[in-house]
């Protein structure tokens, strides 16, 4: 059975919304909710990884530039982030489950439409489409843990989660190398409309309504406006959204450098894609497991200054190895997982502090939080992996500068905590 919703959430005015969760729906126990939500936030990543491997392809079977594919990456993030800033609110509206199933319904649609796309101006309109409604999963997943659970118990869930979504980034390039020498790249868009088409299925059967009517929020201008005001007037809200941003800015610098980095700087192929991500995923993994078990047992304030000696110890190291030494394997990759495992060592902290700062807009919160963090992936894939991905010493510097930024963040955020929310309360 789930929890009762923190007490500290206060009554909300509240406007006519859809019939509640159908009666037929079975309980899920903590680990199947867990899995459940994981399989949401995986549809990002799984966008993405999946098809890097098939750039090449793509270009030959379209006639596009190397640049043309890549925008259909940048007008993906573009739209994932224009939109993220509007799955939270509109859940605070009409229930989580209710946009999570209308928008895995569009993503299905969005992945058949690239799968039979003739020209890649088609695949650029369907990426938008798969765009627009991918990011629902990750945003409500935030939203839905904290509407069941406080503090620890929230904190241990959304390290799970974070556990079993790991395992995305590691397999789908694998997966997606293999499908495209096996079949083709339309294959890839195909296994991810069947995927959607799964979770689809399961969430109308299984995820509960977590937001009850009494706590559902107006969706009018007024205030959407003073809610979004609120959230933007907030200093703490910006250092505790742009640390989390930054970092993931780190790790996606060399995510998407990895279709002109890999081949030419290290040698590998399509297939070998795991050489890459295999680190990432399994710091992200373990990373994640760490700050599971520690939840409770040390303050947020803590766990994200271990996770930032992590960080800043990998990131260094592994623009001292390049100052001196050429790319090799696997010595070029392996300071990727310590800074995916501090990464997950300050992410559940960082994130749950901000949610906090407005219990009852949390998924408009979690909105904004997304888009920060969309926003800025869209520009290091569009503009900054471009012009350092021909050398792995720029792309270990930007990682570097990356997080050398959240770090000066978070020391200003508890250096100057009383000071900024005075100035956001006044």
């Amino acid at each position: 059975m789930f929890p009762i919703p923190p007490a500290s959430v206060p009554p909300d005015p509240v406007t006519p919304v859809p019939p509640p969760t159908p009666s037929h729906m079975a309980p899920l126990s903590r680990g199947a909710l867990a899995m459940l939500l994981a399989g949401l936030s995986m549809l990002g990543p799984l966008s993405i990884d999946t098809y890097l491997p098939a750039f090449g392809a793509i270009q030959g079977s379209l006639q596009a530039s190397p640049l043309e594919v890549q925008q259909s990456l940048t007008f993906y993030m573009l739209a994932f982030a224009g939109m993220v800033l509007w799955h939270g609110a509109i859940s605070d509206t009409f229930g989580r489950r209710n946009v999570v199933l209308v928008s895995l319904l569009m993503f299905a649609i969005g992945s058949l439409g690239c799968a039979s796309a003739h020209t890649v101006h088609y695949l650029w309109f369907f990426r938008i489409l798969q765009g627009v409604s991918a990011g629902a999963g990750v945003v409500i997943s935030r939203a839905i843990i904290r509407d069941l659970y406080a503090d620890a118990a929230a904190a241990r869930l959304l390290s799970l989660v974070t556990m079993i979504f790991s395992i995305a980034p590691a397999v789908a390039p694998i997966l997606g190398g293999w499908i495209v020498i096996w079949f083709d790249w339309r294959s890839i868009f195909l296994f991810l409309a069947l995927y959607t088409v799964v979770l689809l299925a399961f969430c109308y059967w299984r995820l509960p309504e977590t937001l009850p009517m009494e706590k559902r929020q107006p969706f009018n201008p007024r205030f959407l406006a003073s809610s979004y005001g609120q959230i933007l007037r907030s200093p703490l809200f910006h250092i505790k959204a742009g640390i989390v941003a930054l970092n993931f800015a780190g790790l996606f610098l060399f995510i998407t450098a990895a279709p002109e980095m890999l081949p030419k700087q290290l040698g590998l192929g399509p297939s070998q894609f795991a050489w890459l991500f295999i680190p990432c995923v399994s710091g992200i993994f373990m990373g994640a497991a760490a700050a599971n078990r520690i939840a409770g047992r040390v303050t947020f304030a803590r766990q994200i200054g271990i996770g930032f000696a992590f960080l800043l110890c990998a990131a260094s190291v592994n623009v001292v190895y390049h100052l001196f030494l050429p790319p090799s394997l696997p010595w070029s990759v392996l300071p990727l997982f310590f800074y995916t495992f501090g990464m997950s060592l300050v992410g559940p902290g960082a994130t749950l502090l901000a949610l906090d700062l407005f219990p009852h807009i949390r998924g408009t919160v979690a909105s904004c939080q997304s888009f920060a963090s969309t926003l800025l992936g869209a520009v290091v894939a569009g503009v900054i992996s471009p012009l350092l991905s021909g050398s792995v010493l720029w792309l270990a510097s930007g990682q570097l500068a990356f997080t050398a930024l959240a770090l000066a963040m978070w020391l200003v955020s508890r250096r100057f905590r009383h000071r900024l929310l005075g100035s956001f309360k006044a």
